[in-house]
């Protein structure tokens, strides 16, 4: 079981939601670390489909990050631009299952409180980006709140538009935080 001294918040969603803005100015504004999304960079120099074994390496790859970004963290808040929670999701979705050990680790490696960004925000088209049809960012927004729900998750959804929006992230975490 993972130490529960440092309190780790997640920001999570579907894809072009704004998930790395509000992580990054949320660590920005408690003067802690971002730990980013690493299948970003894995995903970068992927010049093919990726497969099941990319999904894993994913999984170990966030994982190492987020551990090695543990120490960095002030105030014992560490702001999670994702976690290992989009593997199950991408992997559900892509190949019709989980790996065993991401979903073991799901019940033992928990986040304190989880911010679900909504799809109010406009697409931006990026090539690391996969399914840019609307109907299909309303069913991974189903997705991830039934995830977080499954968990048992304490969450939050994150609206709003420009300033707006992270003004609403900062506000749901120093709510959770009193």
């Amino acid at each position: 079981m993972e130490s529960r001294s440092l309190i780790k918040i997640a920001v999570v969603g579907p894809e072009s939601t704004g998930k790395s803005s509000v992580s990054e100015r949320l660590a920005r504004y408690y003067k802690t670390v971002c730990v980013p999304e690493y299948s970003r960079e894995y995903c970068r120099n992927l010049n093919r489909s990726y497969t099941l074994q990319d999904e894993l390496n994913i999984y170990y790859g966030q994982l190492a990050l987020e551990r090695s970004l543990e120490p960095l963290a002030v105030n014992n808040l560490l702001i999670c631009d994702t976690t290992f929670l989009t593997v199950k999701v991408w992997s559900d979705y892509l190949f019709g299952s989980t790996p065993e050990e991401v979903n073991n680790r799901l019940k033992t490696h928990p986040y304190d409180f989880y911010l679900l960004m909504n799809i109010d925000l406009p697409w931006e088209d990026d090539p690391l980006r996969d399914f840019p049809a609307p109907e299909q960012r309303q069913y991974f927004l189903e997705v991830w709140t039934k995830e977080l729900e499954n968990l048992k998750a304490s969450y939050q959804l994150i609206s709003g538009l420009g300033e707006d929006r992270f003004l609403n992230a900062k506000k749901a975490v120093a709510q959770w935080l009193k």
